[in-house]
């Protein structure tokens, strides 16, 4: 089915009302397959080392009693520039799921619309959510189908995570290029800054957290990232600019308020200042 089959009479084309699949990647494929981010390749002669495309860095997610944090920095980087300062990198997949994104910014934002339009596809379609298990596995599906893309060096490398309602527990998923899903135990990050939050979050986390307790961790582990990374931006008091935090838990995602998170940050600095303090004497 291609797109000439438009209707004269300004009515959708038969492949809008005819029963087919629940997911919206397939029926994309077959309708408009020109759409698909995997089915533009780079113009003639041009390589991915020609463009200079802004690069979103460094996510963590966390997992609490009940749920999981999953927070990004703000910055977006050029080569050695800086392409934004307040980016964002974490969006809602769906009611109880959240995905962050690494990697070619342009490409990664448009993989998240089309999976959150692969969810909500399913979900019309199909009239309930598709399981925890279910969205990881799409995301791996969708993520396969750039490896065309990433193998010309525009590779997108998301973090994805929510809340499992067979399951009633938190849980989290990595990728990597070519769409293998890895599923992690407690916390993870992805990025530039990774291994410096990584670091960060096998001091901080512990078991029984609560999700203010997750989010401050969370928060830490980004400002540990940037003290080191220099594609990763740390909390901007003088802009009022602070890391996207999302909470999912059983009532599902909750973006965490900008006021949460300079309380989070301020309790870190202050932490800090105080161990310097202390060692001083």
């Amino acid at each position: 089915m291609s797109r000439t089959d438009a209707n004269p009479s300004g009515r959708l084309p038969d492949a809008f009302t005819t029963p087919g699949t629940a997911s919206f990647v397939d029926f994309l494929h077959s309708y408009a397959p020109d759409l698909l981010p995997r089915n533009r390749p780079l113009p003639a002669g041009s390589s991915a080392a020609d463009l200079v495309a802004p690069h979103a860095t460094t996510i963590v997610a966390v997992a609490y009693d009940g749920g999981i944090v999953m927070a990004g920095d703000r910055r977006a980087t050029m080569g050695s520039m800086i392409a934004s300062r307040s980016i964002e990198k974490v969006f809602p997949a769906d009611e109880y799921s959240a995905v962050g994104i690494a990697g070619t910014a342009g490409l990664a934002i448009e993989l998240v619309r089309l999976f959150q339009l692969e969810l909500e596809h399913y979900e019309k379609i199909e009239g309930s959510l598709l399981s925890l298990d279910g969205k990881a596995n799409r995301l791996a599906t969708i993520i396969r189908g750039q490896l065309s893309m990433a193998l010309q060096g525009l590779a997108v490398v998301p973090l994805f995570g929510g809340y499992d309602l067979d399951k009633h527990t938190g849980r989290i998923f990595s990728y990597d290029v070519t769409g293998g899903r890895y599923e992690e135990q407690d916390h993870h990050a992805v990025g530039s800054g990774s291994v410096f939050a990584r670091g960060s979050l096998k001091k901080r986390w512990r078991p029984g957290l609560d999700e203010a307790s997750a989010v401050k961790v969370a928060v830490e582990a980004l400002m540990d990232a940037a003290d080191d990374d220099s594609a990763t931006g740390g909390p901007d008091t003088e802009r009022s600019i602070y890391p996207v935090v999302a909470a999912v838990g059983s009532a599902g995602y909750r973006r965490v308020p900008d006021e949460e998170l300079a309380s989070a940050a301020d309790g870190v600095l202050a932490a800090r200042r105080a161990a310097r303090g202390g060692d001083a004497q």
